[in-house]
């Protein structure tokens, strides 16, 4: 309970800092240029410039695997993407408590994923964390490293930024709670 209340919470801290998929960022130290265009690419699944964007198996099997070949293991428990947005959204959280140096592993996933054809966007620096954004057809990766005193956290959260996807999100945020 205690671990999945700090992953929301990192959550929270990653969406507010960063912004959710827009490039937005808010305060702190932010470095590099801005995330891609929120309508950066159709339906169809290609961006506007042309190019293939992938689709979300392929981009959560690009995660695992520039994490896992960085020393991170899978932690699906503080996962949670709703079965309507599976398409649009990928979630994959390092159990941080397991890697060597979870700091050294978050650089070496993202240093992989940008030699894969992801392209740097906003960094942002505060307090401890570090969240990069990363870049790939019409998809927005956001890198998240969280470390304070006893603990760790470390996601990694892509979302597709097509209009079917936005009206996906925006359809799944209006629902009302359930409790």
């Amino acid at each position: 309970m205690r671990k999945a209340m700090m992953v929301a919470a990192a959550a929270g801290a990653v969406l507010l800092v960063a912004g959710c998929g827009s490039g937005e960022g808010g305060s702190g130290k932010n470095k590099g240029g801005s995330s891609a265009s929120s309508s950066g690419s159709t339906t169809g699944g290609t961006e506007a410039a042309g190019g293939d964007s992938p689709d979300a198996a392929a981009v959560e099997k690009e995660i695992d695997a520039a994490a896992t070949a960085a020393g991170f293991v899978r932690d699906a428990s503080g996962e949670d993407v709703p079965a309507g947005l599976k398409s649009c959204m990928v979630s994959w959280t390092a159990d941080a408590e397991k890697a060597a140096d979870p700091k050294k592993s978050y650089g070496a996933t993202v240093t992989t994923l940008t030699g894969g054809g992801w392209k740097e966007g906003q960094k942002t620096e505060q307090a401890g964390s570090t969240i990069q954004t990363l870049n790939k057809g019409g998809w927005s990766l956001k890198a998240s490293n969280h470390g304070a005193a006893g603990f760790a956290i470390v996601m990694f959260i892509a979302t597709d930024n097509s209009s079917q996807c936005e009206a996906l999100f925006k359809a799944d945020l209006e629902k009302p709670a359930t409790q």
